[in-house]
């Protein structure tokens, strides 16, 4: 698709405490906590996209909302970011969401998602006019320069957490999803044109698409290159008996034996069909299935409520209602298209 993209996005400063819950029931359980990094933001962001007959503004909307459920401590760790640009500015702006799960302990959660963003973009992310093949280059090596740094700065501390992640960039009209481990993302995407949220008949069904590819040593693709590595997939299905995924952030003992942090990355185009992604830690996916969330959210929305309430439900419903043992992460991205000719 050959279009001139410009964008312009507004970002809302987030708060720098925590956000008290907005009624009792969710108080205790669904904290939706606004001060995970300093530099995250939420609310709303205004793309246009001129395509030479009209001109599509699509106002992006996220929110993020966690609970540590039966677990002691969270090592979940998550990014919202309506404007992305950093210190590298350019008439192509972005939007960054992610989240990052992590295991034995929250440090590489954490460092992720303090120095995931940052490498991407001084990798080269584009930022003057959208390059498809450059923009995967650079959010490649943002994954391997964040990994590397983040081994060794574990070697001298001496810590051996890891973290999955599934992270997205809207650049333009182009969305990339790129992902390492079981966290996953949901497309929900309209079989009509209007992506507009709402239609007289009524008939508007959002079809569910999984834009991520779960790495776990015991899918044949993974194990095949842990064994080629040297390792082991135990008959628990874990690399070496431990570990679950096969992909990941850290975890240095297992570098050597086929764990890695080579992510898949995966872009579409926002063309009018795309109601919204989901993005979860493996806790929500654990009891939740991609088209039984996608109709859980779209109700919601359809109710008229706020993404901030839609996102809290969505993990309260995890929590609470399904039993979910781990710790739940949710992003909710919105995407609202408004045609005018």
């Amino acid at each position: 698709m050959n279009q001139k993209i410009e964008t312009e996005c507004v970002s809302v400063e987030r708060e720098t405490h925590k956000r008290e819950a907005e009624s009792e029931s969710e108080e205790h359980l669904v904290n939706a906590k606004k001060s995970r990094t300093e530099s995250s933001n939420s609310g709303k962001a205004e793309v246009g996209i001129d395509n030479g007959a009209k001109e599509v503004t699509f106002n992006i909307e996220a929110d993020v909302a966690e609970d540590k459920g039966s677990r002691h401590t969270m090592e979940d760790a998550w990014v919202v970011l309506l404007d992305a640009s950093l210190h590298y500015p350019g008439k192509l702006r972005c939007a960054h969401f992610a989240i990052y799960d992590g295991h034995g302990g929250r440090l590489a959660a954490e460092y992720a998602l303090k120095h995931l963003h940052g490498k991407v973009m001084s990798a080269g992310l584009p930022r003057e006019l959208l390059d498809v093949k450059a923009a995967k280059r650079a959010i490649l090596d943002g994954f391997r320069k964040t990994d590397e740094s983040l081994l060794q700065e574990s070697a001298e501390g001496g810590w051996q957490d890891g973290a999955t992640a599934v992270c997205v960039w809207v650049l333009g009209q182009k969305v990339f999803v790129a992902n390492v481990g079981d966290a996953k993302a949901v497309l929900a995407r309209s079989t009509i044109a209007d992506g507009s949220q709402d239609h007289s008949n009524g008939v508007n069904v959002l079809k569910a698409i999984v834009l991520t590819r779960e790495h776990k040593p015991i899918f044949p693709q993974e194990r095949a290159r842990i064994q080629k590595a040297g390792g082991v997939v135990s008959s628990n299905g874990r690399l070496q008996g431990r570990l679950e995924v096969s992909r990941g952030f850290g975890d240095r003992q297992f570098k050597k034996v086929g764990f890695i942090a080579t992510p898949d990355i995966h872009s579409f185009d926002l063309s009018g069909r795309e109601h919204f992604i989901i993005l979860g830690c493996d806790g929500l996916w654990g009891v939740f299935g991609p088209s039984d969330a996608v109709d859980f959210v779209q109700k919601l929305l359809k109710e008229g409520l706020p993404v901030t309430a839609v996102s809290r439900r969505l993990v309260r419903e995890a929590v609470r209602e399904r039993r979910c043992k781990d710790n739940c992460t949710a992003i909710i991205i919105v995407f609202k298209h408004m045609s005018n000719s």
